[in-house]
């Protein structure tokens, strides 16, 4: 491919994973983000500023990873100012460089708490900013899409929970409290999560710059899914490399637990691993389907691959 791909936000975990693909399989690309990149690649810009969109005249596609998306992000409005007028932003250069296919990455999270197994035609219910500004901005690009349906493409990719190597999202911070063995399951750790290798979004990601004029909307899910005693036992098992029960607590003790240090945040202005949200979260069944299977791609590595090349790079590789 001769035409330069524009990646928003191509700094981060997926984007970073990305333009080593990209590298790989010599697309030309152009990173732009505030944070900087070890990338050469990589041009400052803030998706709040239409002033910096100057930069990316001469691009055939642009990859929109940017988002706000912590579950502590102070003040609230900074998820509408990057994940909403971001989006506009984006939308209002593609017109005026006459950019005709935008990929999207979403989120699973406009879904809320949905049905085990909801797909991409599930309900909308999302039950925070992160996932209302994710579904405003789908909004926004379809939108644009609308305008001129024969000539655009707009891919919205919904992912669920990513991890892999260098990651320090959730995944990452549960692995680390299992490699700690002192790691106590909250419920009856029989609800089920959906996860996604980073890898895996990425060579999706790559794969549907080949998708025909229109939309497309998938969530991305890696199968089969795993229970919360499943993984953790499947981690420990990597770490350890023995088969033992892990401790649980009781909910009602889990989110007491929760709100205790929800209000050592607030008296001490701190931001702690617990707090009310993220054990409910954790207690929650987050199951999702997905339709990627209708497009011909094939994941190249499964969910327990990957999560065996996570673990050992992350808490093992260091321990040799």
């Amino acid at each position: 491919m001769n035409d330069k791909i524009a990646i928003i936000g191509g700094s981060g975990f997926i984007g970073s994973c990305l333009c080593k693909i990209f590298k790989k399989n010599h697309i030309n690309y152009m990173i732009y983000d505030i944070a900087q990149s070890l990338d050469k690649n990589h041009m400052y810009l803030d998706v709040r500023s239409p002033e910096s969109f100057a930069k990316i005249e001469n691009s055939s596609c642009i990859i929109n990873l940017a988002a706000e998306h912590r579950d502590d992000v102070t003040p609230l409005s900074r998820y509408d100012d990057v994940n909403v007028n971001g989006a506009e932003n984006i939308c209002n250069a593609a017109r005026k460089f006459n950019i005709n296919k935008i990929i999207f990455t979403s989120s699973v999270a406009i879904y809320g708490s949905a049905k085990p197994n909801t797909g991409e035609n599930g309900d909308i219910n999302f039950f925070n900013d992160y996932g209302r500004t994710k579904y405003e901005a789908e909004l926004i690009y379809k939108k644009w899409l609308n305008e001129d349906p024969k000539k655009r493409t707009l891919i919205i990719v919904r992912p669920t929970v990513v991890f892999g190597e260098y990651n320090r999202g959730n995944v990452y911070n549960l692995l680390k409290q299992i490699s700690s063995r002192k790691f106590i399951i909250i419920g009856d750790g029989n609800n089920i999560k959906s996860m996604a290798y980073v890898q895996n979004v990425a060579d999706f990601l790559l794969f549907s710059l080949g998708f025909k004029k229109g939309l497309h909307v998938h969530n991305y899910i890696d199968k089969p899914d795993m229970t919360i005693n499943q993984l953790v036992a499947f981690s420990k098992k990597i770490m350890f490399n023995k088969n033992y029960l892990e401790p649980h607590l009781p909910a009602s003790l889990g989110i007491l637990v929760g709100r205790l240090f929800d209000i050592f945040a607030k008296i001490t202005k701190r931001k702690f691993p617990i707090s009310t949200i993220r054990v409910k979260k954790f207690m929650e069944t987050t199951q999702f389907s997905s339709n990627i299977n209708m497009t011909g791609f094939q994941a190249s590595t499964s969910l327990q691959e990957g999560l065996k090349k996570t673990i050992q790079h992350e808490f093992l590789k260091r321990q040799l």
